[in-house]
């Protein structure tokens, strides 16, 4: 196994799979489950867009960094790696609240959200990988090398698989009480009584939510029928995680 193969491994890929040479690695076990979330903006490419989640992902959520990646074609990418795997449900649960908390402006068919198999689109491989139709690379890149690939979001040759282990040493997994957390503090979304477009709620006293314990924000979250029953189950997950 070499270096960058190590490095897919320790961030990306489930337990009991191993990369081959030459080969894509899978990336859902047998049990359908998944360390590897993807968030594509293409169509165009937009790295100014895409960096403003990067940032608030880890400035916000308090979350490590995601990777990014050249998509090879027309996008920008973000891999967030995760210490266990998940249901792929769950995954793209934290992926579409990300995506309507952080791009709410983006039409959805700029959007490749993936989480293992499921999926809206054809399933994206692990960076760097060809792209035949085009012959071009994705690759993972620093996040000050990113705004150079606006244009053109790909490399004409295969980058070194030992410059791309070395963009990977640095990142580390999302755990379990990180996606709880986060998902939390992305869920309290509500819809318009006359539109269908989601809205951050507002307390009516702006600095309640200041004063708010994490305990009563989740169980505010928790007993909120507006809030989707999937979110509502994770601030329970959390609380409870926060009772022990």
């Amino acid at each position: 196994m070499n270096r960058l193969h190590a490095q897919w491994q320790r961030l990306f890929l489930a337990p009991g799979l191993q990369p081959e040479d030459g080969q894509t690695p899978p990336l859902t076990d047998a049990q359908g489950r998944t360390r590897a979330l993807l968030l594509e903006l293409a169509r165009p490419a937009d790295w100014r867009a895409l960096a403003g989640v990067w940032q608030a992902v880890q400035q916000e959520l308090g979350l490590p960094a995601p990777a990014i990646a050249v998509s090879g074609s027309e996008g920008f990418q973000l891999w967030f790696a995760l210490a266990e795997p998940v249901a792929p449900a769950d995954g793209l649960a934290f992926l579409q609240a990300l995506s309507q908390r952080y791009l709410p402006d983006v039409a959805p068919q700029r959007l490749r959200l993936q989480a293992g198999v499921l999926s809206d689109s054809p399933v994206a491989a692990l960076p760097p990988q060809l792209q035949a139709q085009a012959g071009q690379w994705s690759a993972f890149v620093s996040p000050d090398l990113a705004p150079v690939f606006a244009d053109t979001p790909w490399l004409d040759v295969a980058p070194g698989a030992d410059g791309q282990a070395d963009l990977l040493a640095g990142l580390h997994c999302l755990s379990t009480e990180d996606l709880r957390v986060a998902a939390a503090r992305l869920a309290p979304l509500h819809l318009d009584s006359e539109s269908t477009e989601p809205r951050a709620a507002a307390p009516a006293d702006p600095g309640a939510a200041a004063r708010q314990t994490p305990q009563a924000f989740l169980s505010e979250v928790m007993n909120d029928a507006s809030v989707p029953l999937a979110l509502r189950i994770e601030a329970a997950k959390a609380l409870l995680a926060h009772s022990r």
